[in-house]
């Protein structure tokens, strides 16, 4: 994307889950992820390193992550009133996640989830504003029974739907080496934290990874739109040119086999032949 001021090395990943049932989902979902990126325009605000005093909600970019996500909601808000006269308004899930080199910075609102994988344990780093989950929080559900409920689709925070949104935000320190997750609902309620823990191997690349997620969701049943995206923490040059090979070659393995054997049974086809027309060179008639 040209014209980005908001940071000089890092990257914005977001994922949005047009509600389901209401009207024009899909529509409502890129239009909020359009107007986020335009948060990469503006101009950085202030990295302070030892500020004790600055209120958290308030470092580095979150800010401007908010203010993106509260100019989405006005702009869906408003395109309801303007034109779904009938039916339930269009709205979305947000989250957006700021990833810099030593740093993360996210912004939430809806049932998207954010994961940080860390030496083989996957910590949620977001709250969900689902029903189920606030009945969990005050204790008149179990998590298990949250788990099973039907009710565990139905957000209690989106972008769109009111006149105001409040904006979850978090930051927290990474380091090389560390993979984030974020991913809709399509895929917690299909897949258990420990299946998804285990999908997440040195071995593999973060598309393949996040290629294996959408899989098993859907081998689990797949009810709801699976969106994920799996980002790798300042990898290791020669690490993932070495890891993207080895994915090239599993998925391409056979075909670049008969293809150099193609190369070389035509050059060496190529050889005998000129190698036979020096030796047996033609009689004149």
């Amino acid at each position: 994307m040209p014209g980005i001021r908001l940071f000089h090395e890092g990257a914005l990943l977001c994922v949005a889950d047009g509600l389901g049932g209401h009207t024009a989902g899909d529509i409502a979902s890129k239009l909020a992820v359009s107007l986020i990126k335009d948060m990469l325009k503006e101009k950085p605000p202030p990295f302070p390193r030892h500020d004790n005093d600055l209120d958290e909600r308030d470092e580095g970019p979150l800010p401007v992550m908010r203010a993106a996500i509260e100019k989405a909601n006005d702009s869906l808000y408003q395109t309801n009133l303007d034109l779904v006269a009938q039916g339930r308004p269009m709205g979305t899930t947000v989250l957006a996640a700021l990833v810099l080199p030593r740093k993360v910075y996210i912004a939430n609102v809806g049932d998207s989830r954010c994961y940080h994988i860390r030496d083989g344990e996957l910590i949620a780093r977001t709250e969900d504003h689902s029903w189920v989950d606030e009945q969990v929080k005050q204790g008149l559900m179990s998590k298990a029974e949250a788990e099973l409920d039907r009710r565990k689709n139905i957000v209690t925070r989106c972008v769109g739907t009111h006149p105001d949104i409040t904006v979850d935000t978090y930051r927290w320190h990474i380091v090389p080496g560390d993979m984030l997750l974020l991913c809709s609902d399509g895929l917690v309620n299909m897949v258990r934290d420990t299946e998804i823990t285990a999908e997440f191997r040195p071995s593999r690349t973060a598309a393949e990874i996040a290629q294996r997620l959408v899989a098993l969701a859907n081998e689990n049943g797949g009810k709801d739109n699976i969106t994920v995206i799996v980002a790798n923490v300042s990898p290791h040059f020669f690490r993932m040119v070495y890891l993207r090979l080895r994915a090239f070659l599993r998925r391409h393995g056979f075909s670049l086999f008969w293809m150099i054997f193609l190369l070389l049974y035509g050059a060496g086809a190529g050889a005998l032949g000129y190698f036979l027309r020096d030796l047996f060179p033609l009689l004149p008639l």
